[in-house]
């Protein structure tokens, strides 16, 4: 039978995700825009965006925040290129980023003392083969393949390298250890739904100490300077963002920090997206034609959901267009890369509602490609 509700939000995009219940862009404060982000009151608005999300996250002393350019992907690229070649690295991959990371490092940095842990799309690789003394890179959560790291119980409390944690579709919806990560990296378009084009960039101690002991052998550019001489540019984790940020954005943002704290804070957050992959797990408990793209159950996404289907990648498709065509669902097919299913976002902004009808319209669509 073809559904009578449809979810009152069809937006399960894993990236950019959807905007938070109620979300009204005409409530933001637009106070900072067609002002300067060096005037007192652009700084104010985006030393407050560092500060509140050490706040909410529960950061450790001496932890800064800082706001840096061009998504997650900047973040990312500009820790490496800031820090690795001090020591060998261990990376460990397991869907696209984390391969995107291996392949810089390996073909872009041409580092030596490089070695790989990959897995194929469903599985993690041993992280107990990671090394205490070597620099450490992976993803908490792979946005692409619905398979995360289920604890941080693997990364040694005594090591000398540098863990390096891509974050961006775990940080506010995965408990998630801060001691034992030196780089955490996200963007605002993943987990809260907010605007892309802007990286946020954690660094413990630790990493601070690496950037001001260490100098690349490679040029760096000035988009990725994270120094000045000998020392770490504070201004960067002080709302003096190193290139013009979009102030409409940044009003986005805190906008989404406000919802945060009004459902809890993280642990709200965290319980939400957890609730939330309950209603899929219930769903494919009960149904025999779809799966987990995670093999293990302790390692299931509870943001980027990942199914797989007993259809061929075209009958897939159709379900895909289906879906969409009644507006019930909206990108919720596979990554490119990764084995055909279905990816269903499942991060707090996702009323748990919605996801109960949108999995009675996945198994009518079934219906109607299978035939």
């Amino acid at each position: 039978m073809r559904p009578k509700l449809k979810p009152q939000n069809p937006h399960f995009s894993s990236g950019p995700c959807s905007k938070r219940p109620g979300y009204d862009v005409r409530n933001l404060d637009l106070s900072t825009l067609g002002r300067s982000h060096r005037s007192s009151i652009g700084k104010s608005a985006l030393q407050l965006a560092c500060r509140r999300t050490s706040e909410i996250l529960g950061l450790p002393s001496g932890y800064r925040v800082g706001i840096v350019p061009a998504s997650d992907t900047g973040a990312m690229e500009m820790i490496m290129w800031s820090t690795l070649g001090a020591l060998p690295v261990d990376v460990f991959a397991w869907e696209s980023f984390g391969k995107d990371w291996l392949n810089d490092i390996t073909n872009q940095l041409c580092l030596d003392a490089v070695s790989s842990f990959t897995e194929d799309y469903g599985e993690l690789p041993d992280l107990t083969r990671a090394n205490p003394a070597h620099d450490v890179i992976f993803t908490w959560n792979g946005t692409t393949s619905g398979v995360c790291v289920p604890n941080a119980d693997w990364i040694s409390s005594s090591r000398t390298g540098l863990t390096i944690c891509d974050a961006t579709s775990a940080i506010f919806a995965m408990p998630m250890c801060w001691e034992k990560l030196d780089v955490i990296t996200y963007s605002w378009q993943k987990v809260l739904g907010g605007e892309g084009a802007h990286g946020m960039l954690i660094l413990s101690p630790k990493a601070v100490e690496r950037l001001q002991t260490y100098t690349p052998p490679w040029p760096i550019p000035k988009i990725f300077r994270l120094t000045k001489g000998d020392q770490l540019n504070e201004g960067v984790f002080k709302g003096a963002t190193i290139n013009t940020p979009s102030m409409l954005c940044v009003a986005d943002y805190l906008d989404a920090l406000d919802w945060v704290e009004s459902i809890g804070g993280l642990d709200g957050a965290i319980s939400k997206s957890k609730e939330n992959l309950g209603v899929i797990k219930k769903f494919v408990n009960e149904t025999p034609w779809v799966s987990f793209l995670a093999k293990d159950e302790k390692t299931i996404s509870s943001t980027s959901v990942c199914l797989t289907l007993d259809l061929d990648a075209q009958k897939i498709s159709q379900m895909v267009n289906l879906l969409e065509q009644e507006a019930v669902a909206f990108d919720i097919g596979a990554y490119r890369d990764a084995p055909p299913g279905l990816r269903i976002w499942c991060g707090a902004t996702i009323e748990k509602l919605d996801l109960e009808v949108l999995m009675e319209w996945i198994r009518w669509a079934h219906a109607m490609v299978k035939g």
